[in-house]
């Protein structure tokens, strides 16, 4: 296939389009030159919002746009497209309020989520405005997302924890539910989905199965063969100050995804992958002030 991957330089979009060239389809990324590029790709330097005709005599099999954030950014590239079969939006599950009941199903109704606030709402707007232009696109609408090329201080924060033999600290009891999805089934399923053409159009997609925080860091400390020490911060302390997820509980009916692709890398599996990524990369996951703020307060 002739594909063409919106991004292509960190994480989620750098991973699918290495992915796909991978498998030997030609991959075309669309970014504007400010990060090294992958290589068996070919690069369009352009921003998204200035194609002009960059992209109008190149015929795509499939278009897969993990980069766009807001009606904008969906504007701007169905306009600058030619001719095209598959368009694979990657949204997000922040399109949900929280107040519905859960697991959230897709056919349930989007709106605004006071944790993820214009983030979610500008995602609602981007599905809402490609769907009125291209009526059989496919929207996926992950949780966490995690593994090779995870940029995103999570878990490469707990590992570094565990390598340096730091207890962790927990917020309030350790039960919050997460729900993860990696990045390498993410790409699974959009092959999946060119494939089968399925009749449904918008998936939740994720594991099956959430995990609560300790499970999480406990997974995240055995990858490097240790046990976490843990303490328990109480709810009067900001959560996102010294652990990586907000405060905030849900999950994904991703029933619609297993009935296409039942076989779901575990999340150790997972783990594993991202930490051997971790240890040659080190330099590329963004930070943020987690270990100062656990010295500082926490005293180590």
């Amino acid at each position: 296939m002739n594909i063409l991957v919106t991004g292509g330089t960190v994480f989620v979009s750098r991973f699918t389009a290495e992915y796909f060239a991978d498998k030997g389809h030609t991959v075309h990324v669309l970014n504007r030159g400010s990060r090294p590029q992958s290589k068996n790709v070919t690069h369009i330097c352009c921003d998204r919002h200035e194609l002009n005709d960059r992209l109008k005599n190149i015929r795509f099999d499939a278009i897969i746009d993990v980069t766009a954030y807001n009606s904008d950014d969906i504007i701007s590239l169905t306009d600058g497209l030619g001719s095209f079969d598959h368009y694979i939006f990657i949204s997000s599950s922040a399109v949900y309020p929280e107040i519905l009941p859960q697991p959230f199903t897709e056919n349930a109704e989007c709106g605004a989520n006071s944790i993820w606030g214009a983030y979610g709402t500008d995602k609602i707007c981007a599905e809402k405005k490609l769907l009125k232009r291209v009526p059989d696109a496919y929207i996926l609408r992950p949780p966490y997302l995690y593994g090779t090329m995870n940029n995103v201080f999570r878990e490469a924060f707990v590992f570094e924890c565990a390598e340096l033999n730091k207890p962790f600290y927990v917020p309030k009891d350790g039960k919050m539910p997460l729900q993860f999805f990696s990045v390498k089934d993410l790409c699974r399923f959009i092959e999946r989905i060119i494939e089968l053409k399925p009749e449904q159009h918008i998936f939740n997609v994720g594991n099956p199965e959430t995990i609560d925080i300790i499970q999480w860091v406990r997974l995240c400390y055995g990858v490097i063969g240790k046990e976490p020490e843990l303490k328990f911060v109480s709810d009067d302390v900001p959560q996102r100050n010294y652990f990586p997820f907000y405060d905030y509980a849900y999950k994904l009916d991703v029933s619609a995804m297993l009935g296409i692709m039942p076989d779901i890398q575990t999340l150790e599996d997972g783990l594993h992958e991202s930490y051997h990524w971790f240890r040659q990369n080190r330099e590329l996951v963004k930070r943020k002030p987690l270990h100062e703020y656990i010295e500082k307060n926490f005293g180590g």
